[in-house]
């Protein structure tokens, strides 16, 4: 019988109950009974919890572990996402992934509100010049990651990032699947090669005009 389905939610779990997660709920009692509170069990070191609380070294292991995991979270700062409010902010982020492949291969990045990134995924790759992509592949994980707009990219092994006709016809019934969703495409940028006669190593078919208004 799976007994998963029936266990507390930890968000509604009394700290004992949490910490007995760790180290069993008889130890946990045992813990609380002799130290009183949770700083004051944070403030022992791993020695005292085996002496004092009859803990094994593996258990107080586990609980300083959890303690000093806890101040770390307090103090953790990640480094700040990038915008991804044009599109040659967008090709920054993909520009050096994009050189090594040999092959056509599908990028969905997913933002919040602010058009910052929240994730970038690989979705999928394809042959020298096709790629086949399905609408449940893009907003799956945009639905997933709660994402408020999603820019969509692939690259040209060919060097030549201009549009081809199956783009145009994908970017077009993907704008259409996230119209009903309720999730706005902001762009579809196909990342290729600089050369003399092309400035640019991408191209945005929003700028292009393949979106619609």
């Amino acid at each position: 019988m799976n007994t998963t389905s029936f266990l507390k939610p930890l968000e509604t779990a009394s700290t004992v109950e949490i910490l007995g997660e760790l180290i069993g709920q008889t130890a946990a009692a045992k813990l609380f009974s002799t130290f009183g509170t949770l700083t004051d069990i944070g403030r022992v070191g791993e020695t005292e919890l085996i002496r004092l609380a009859g803990l094994t070294p593996k258990r107080a292991r586990h609980i300083k572990s959890a303690m000093v995991l806890a101040q770390r979270l307090t103090t953790d700062t990640p480094p700040a996402k990038p915008i991804c409010d044009t599109p040659e902010s967008v090709a920054n982020i993909l520009r050096e992934d994009c050189r090594g492949y040999q092959v056509e291969t599908f990028h969905l990045l997913m933002l919040n509100t602010r058009r910052r990134l929240i994730r970038l995924e690989k979705i999928t790759q394809g042959t020298l010049d096709t790629l086949l992509i399905h609408a449940r592949e893009i907003f799956k994980p945009a639905i997933l990651w709660n994402a408020s707009a999603i820019v969509i990219a692939h690259n040209h092994p060919s060097g030549d990032p201009t549009p081809s006709e199956a783009d145009i016809k994908v970017t077009r019934d993907l704008i259409r699947a996230g119209q009903l969703l309720k999730i706005e495409i902001l762009d579809h940028i196909i990342v290729g090669q600089r050369s003399t006669e092309r400035s640019k190593d991408y191209s945005s078919m929003r700028e292009l005009g393949y979106f619609y208004s």
